[in-house]
Protein backbone atom coordinates (compact mmCIF):
# COMPACT_ATOMS: atom_id res chain seq x y z
CA UNK A 1 0.00 0.00 0.00
CA UNK A 2 1.36 3.29 -1.32
CA UNK A 3 0.75 5.37 2.24
CA UNK A 4 3.78 7.67 3.04
CA UNK A 5 3.30 10.26 5.82
CA UNK A 6 5.25 13.13 4.50
CA UNK A 7 5.63 16.49 6.16
CA UNK A 8 6.91 19.30 4.51
CA UNK A 9 8.57 17.51 2.44
CA UNK A 10 10.32 15.14 4.74
CA UNK A 11 9.45 11.25 4.07
CA UNK A 12 9.05 9.58 7.56
CA UNK A 13 9.63 5.88 6.71
CA UNK A 14 7.33 5.24 10.31
CA UNK A 15 4.06 6.43 11.49
CA UNK A 16 5.47 5.71 15.25
CA UNK A 17 7.73 7.93 16.51
CA UNK A 18 9.30 7.23 19.96
CA UNK A 19 10.81 8.72 22.98
CA UNK A 20 14.77 8.43 24.97
CA UNK A 21 13.48 9.00 28.87
CA UNK A 22 12.73 6.39 31.38
CA UNK A 23 14.48 3.52 30.12
CA UNK A 24 17.28 2.04 32.67
CA UNK A 25 20.39 2.05 30.47
CA UNK A 26 21.27 3.87 26.75
CA UNK A 27 21.39 0.31 25.78
CA UNK A 28 17.81 -0.66 26.32
CA UNK A 29 16.42 2.36 24.78
CA UNK A 30 18.53 1.19 21.70
CA UNK A 31 17.34 -1.96 21.77
CA UNK A 32 14.11 -0.53 22.30
CA UNK A 33 13.90 1.89 19.16
CA UNK A 34 14.96 -0.57 17.14
CA UNK A 35 12.19 -3.29 18.09
CA UNK A 36 9.54 -0.01 17.45
CA UNK A 37 11.25 0.60 13.81
CA UNK A 38 10.68 4.15 13.97
CA UNK A 39 12.80 6.55 12.53
CA UNK A 40 11.94 9.80 14.51
CA UNK A 41 13.33 9.73 18.06
CA UNK A 42 12.61 12.46 20.39
CA UNK A 43 14.89 13.43 22.35
CA UNK A 44 14.31 15.92 25.81
CA UNK A 45 16.96 18.81 24.86
CA UNK A 46 17.20 20.01 29.19
CA UNK A 47 17.36 16.70 30.61
CA UNK A 48 20.13 13.96 28.06
CA UNK A 49 23.52 15.05 27.19
CA UNK A 50 23.37 15.45 23.15
CA UNK A 51 26.15 17.83 23.42
CA UNK A 52 28.79 17.45 24.88
CA UNK A 53 30.90 14.56 23.11
CA UNK A 54 33.76 13.98 26.19
CA UNK A 55 31.09 12.43 28.21
CA UNK A 56 28.58 9.30 27.62
CA UNK A 57 26.57 10.61 24.92
CA UNK A 58 23.12 9.17 23.74
CA UNK A 59 24.45 9.61 19.92
CA UNK A 60 26.61 7.04 21.00
CA UNK A 61 23.91 4.40 20.98
CA UNK A 62 21.28 6.42 18.46
CA UNK A 63 23.10 7.51 15.32
CA UNK A 64 21.80 10.74 13.98
CA UNK A 65 22.27 9.20 10.33
CA UNK A 66 19.70 6.48 10.78
CA UNK A 67 17.07 8.28 12.39
CA UNK A 68 15.81 11.54 12.37
CA UNK A 69 15.79 13.51 15.81
CA UNK A 70 13.30 15.19 17.14
CA UNK A 71 14.26 17.22 19.85
CA UNK A 72 11.89 18.32 22.47
CA UNK A 73 11.24 21.26 25.13
CA UNK A 74 10.14 18.95 28.10
CA UNK A 75 10.56 20.72 31.23
CA UNK A 76 9.97 24.15 29.80
CA UNK A 77 7.56 26.22 32.22
CA UNK A 78 7.68 29.36 30.37
CA UNK A 79 8.09 30.59 26.86
CA UNK A 80 11.64 31.69 27.04
CA UNK A 81 13.00 28.46 28.30
CA UNK A 82 11.02 26.51 25.58
CA UNK A 83 12.71 29.29 23.18
CA UNK A 84 16.21 28.84 24.25
CA UNK A 85 15.85 25.11 24.68
CA UNK A 86 14.54 25.02 20.95
CA UNK A 87 17.41 27.60 19.51
CA UNK A 88 20.06 25.68 21.48
CA UNK A 89 19.33 22.34 19.51
CA UNK A 90 19.43 24.02 16.39
CA UNK A 91 22.69 25.80 16.83
CA UNK A 92 23.96 22.20 18.30
CA UNK A 93 23.46 20.84 14.26
CA UNK A 94 20.40 18.61 15.77
CA UNK A 95 17.52 19.41 13.86
CA UNK A 96 15.30 22.52 12.52
CA UNK A 97 12.71 20.01 14.15
CA UNK A 98 11.47 20.88 17.30
CA UNK A 99 8.62 19.10 19.95
CA UNK A 100 7.63 21.94 21.39
CA UNK A 101 6.20 22.01 24.90
CA UNK A 102 4.99 24.87 27.36
CA UNK A 103 4.00 23.13 30.25
CA UNK A 104 1.43 24.87 32.51
CA UNK A 105 1.43 22.93 35.72
CA UNK A 106 3.64 20.29 37.23
CA UNK A 107 1.48 17.92 38.49
CA UNK A 108 -1.03 17.66 35.34
CA UNK A 109 2.00 18.57 32.77
CA UNK A 110 -1.09 20.02 31.09
CA UNK A 111 0.53 22.19 27.97
CA UNK A 112 0.13 26.08 28.89
CA UNK A 113 -1.60 26.71 25.37
CA UNK A 114 -1.21 30.89 25.76
CA UNK A 115 2.60 30.69 26.01
CA UNK A 116 2.62 27.41 23.68
CA UNK A 117 1.07 29.32 20.74
CA UNK A 118 3.28 32.49 21.66
CA UNK A 119 6.85 30.31 21.19
CA UNK A 120 5.34 28.82 18.30
CA UNK A 121 4.86 31.79 16.17
CA UNK A 122 7.89 33.18 17.13
CA UNK A 123 10.04 29.71 16.10
CA UNK A 124 7.89 29.57 12.90
CA UNK A 125 9.30 32.61 11.77
CA UNK A 126 12.46 31.93 12.55
CA UNK A 127 12.03 28.62 10.38
CA UNK A 128 11.28 26.18 12.77
CA UNK A 129 9.23 22.89 12.19
CA UNK A 130 7.07 23.23 15.28
CA UNK A 131 5.31 20.39 16.23
CA UNK A 132 3.58 21.49 19.52
CA UNK A 133 1.88 19.50 22.28
CA UNK A 134 -1.17 21.03 22.98
CA UNK A 135 -4.73 19.86 24.74
CA UNK A 136 -7.16 17.60 22.48
CA UNK A 137 -9.13 21.13 21.62
CA UNK A 138 -10.13 21.42 18.35
CA UNK A 139 -9.97 25.30 18.44
CA UNK A 140 -6.45 25.53 19.80
CA UNK A 141 -5.09 22.51 17.15
CA UNK A 142 -6.43 25.29 14.06
CA UNK A 143 -4.99 27.98 15.60
CA UNK A 144 -1.52 26.49 16.21
CA UNK A 145 -1.43 25.57 12.43
CA UNK A 146 -2.34 28.62 11.58
CA UNK A 147 0.79 29.96 13.66
CA UNK A 148 3.12 28.37 11.38
CA UNK A 149 3.17 25.31 12.60
CA UNK A 150 3.74 22.18 10.23
CA UNK A 151 1.45 19.58 12.78
CA UNK A 152 -0.40 19.09 16.16
CA UNK A 153 0.35 16.94 18.91
CA UNK A 154 -2.61 16.94 20.66
CA UNK A 155 -2.15 14.43 23.87
CA UNK A 156 -4.16 11.58 24.61
CA UNK A 157 -4.55 11.42 28.23
CA UNK A 158 -1.95 12.83 30.31
CA UNK A 159 1.77 12.21 30.24
CA UNK A 160 2.44 8.76 31.61
CA UNK A 161 -0.55 8.09 32.65
CA UNK A 162 -1.27 5.36 29.99
CA UNK A 163 -5.22 6.10 30.23
CA UNK A 164 -4.94 5.79 26.38
CA UNK A 165 -7.07 8.13 24.34
CA UNK A 166 -10.02 9.69 26.52
CA UNK A 167 -11.54 12.14 24.32
CA UNK A 168 -11.53 9.93 21.08
CA UNK A 169 -14.57 12.86 19.39
CA UNK A 170 -12.39 15.97 20.16
CA UNK A 171 -9.34 13.91 18.23
CA UNK A 172 -12.17 12.80 15.41
CA UNK A 173 -12.96 16.44 15.20
CA UNK A 174 -9.39 17.89 15.12
CA UNK A 175 -8.78 15.41 12.09
CA UNK A 176 -12.07 17.05 10.55
CA UNK A 177 -10.93 20.26 11.09
CA UNK A 178 -7.44 20.75 10.73
CA UNK A 179 -5.81 20.61 7.32
CA UNK A 180 -2.41 18.99 9.03
CA UNK A 181 -0.88 15.82 10.16
CA UNK A 182 -2.03 15.25 13.27
CA UNK A 183 -0.05 13.37 15.82
CA UNK A 184 -1.37 11.72 19.38
CA UNK A 185 1.25 12.12 22.20
CA UNK A 186 1.21 11.34 25.53
CA UNK A 187 -1.30 8.87 27.29
CA UNK A 188 -0.94 5.80 25.44
CA UNK A 189 -0.28 2.73 27.72
CA UNK A 190 -0.50 -0.31 25.04
CA UNK A 191 -0.66 -1.02 21.72
CA UNK A 192 -4.32 -1.28 21.46
CA UNK A 193 -4.47 2.52 22.51
CA UNK A 194 -2.36 2.90 19.59
CA UNK A 195 -4.20 1.13 17.22
CA UNK A 196 -7.47 3.16 18.07
CA UNK A 197 -5.45 6.31 17.66
CA UNK A 198 -4.66 5.09 14.01
CA UNK A 199 -7.79 3.59 13.34
CA UNK A 200 -9.73 7.15 13.81
CA UNK A 201 -7.36 8.60 11.00
CA UNK A 202 -4.29 10.20 13.14
CA UNK A 203 -1.28 10.18 11.27
CA UNK A 204 0.98 9.16 13.96
CA UNK A 205 1.63 8.33 17.38
CA UNK A 206 4.45 9.47 19.96
CA UNK A 207 4.97 7.94 23.05
CA UNK A 208 8.00 6.54 25.53
CA UNK A 209 6.60 5.71 28.97
CA UNK A 210 4.25 2.98 27.27
CA UNK A 211 7.53 1.61 25.83
CA UNK A 212 10.05 2.61 28.84
CA UNK A 213 7.83 1.59 31.82
CA UNK A 214 6.75 -1.87 30.45
CA UNK A 215 8.12 -5.24 32.43
CA UNK A 216 9.52 -5.85 28.83
CA UNK A 217 10.35 -3.08 27.17
CA UNK A 218 12.05 -4.52 23.88
CA UNK A 219 8.92 -6.92 23.52
CA UNK A 220 6.16 -4.01 24.32
CA UNK A 221 8.16 -1.91 21.48
CA UNK A 222 7.48 -4.47 18.93
CA UNK A 223 4.08 -4.40 19.79
CA UNK A 224 3.49 -0.89 19.09
CA UNK A 225 4.92 -1.35 16.02
CA UNK A 226 2.59 -3.51 14.96
CA UNK A 227 -0.65 -1.87 16.29
CA UNK A 228 0.39 1.36 14.42
CA UNK A 229 0.53 -0.71 11.26
CA UNK A 230 -2.50 -2.64 12.18
CA UNK A 231 -4.50 0.40 13.02
CA UNK A 232 -3.53 2.35 9.71
CA UNK A 233 -4.38 -0.63 7.89
CA UNK A 234 -7.59 -0.95 9.17
CA UNK A 235 -8.63 2.91 8.70
CA UNK A 236 -7.71 2.66 5.25
CA UNK A 237 -9.41 -0.28 4.71
CA UNK A 238 -13.06 1.13 6.20
CA UNK A 239 -14.41 -0.63 9.21
CA UNK A 240 -17.68 -1.54 9.10
CA UNK A 241 -20.68 0.52 10.34
CA UNK A 242 -21.87 -0.24 13.93
CA UNK A 243 -25.67 -1.60 14.57
CA UNK A 244 -27.80 -1.69 17.48
CA UNK A 245 -29.27 -5.00 15.92
CA UNK A 246 -27.86 -8.43 14.65
CA UNK A 247 -27.07 -8.89 10.76
CA UNK A 248 -26.27 -12.24 9.51
CA UNK A 249 -23.04 -13.30 8.25
CA UNK A 250 -24.19 -15.37 5.45
CA UNK A 251 -26.93 -14.11 2.93
CA UNK A 252 -30.01 -16.30 3.06
CA UNK A 253 -31.65 -15.07 0.01
CA UNK A 254 -32.36 -18.12 -2.53
CA UNK A 255 -31.63 -20.81 0.11
CA UNK A 256 -34.13 -23.77 0.36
Amino acid sequence: MEDKLIIKGIEFKSRLWVGTGKYKDFEETKKAIEASGADVVTVAVRRVNIIDRKSENLFDYINPRKYKILPNTAGCYNVEDALRYSRLAREAGISDMIKLEVIGDEKTLFPDVIGLLKATEILAKEGFLVFPYTNDDPIMAKRLIDAGAVAVMPLAAPIGSGLGIRNPYNIKIILETVKAPVIVDAGVGTASDVAVAMELGCDAVLLNTAIAGAKDPIAMASAMKHAVIAGRLAYKAGRIPKKLYAAASSPIEGML
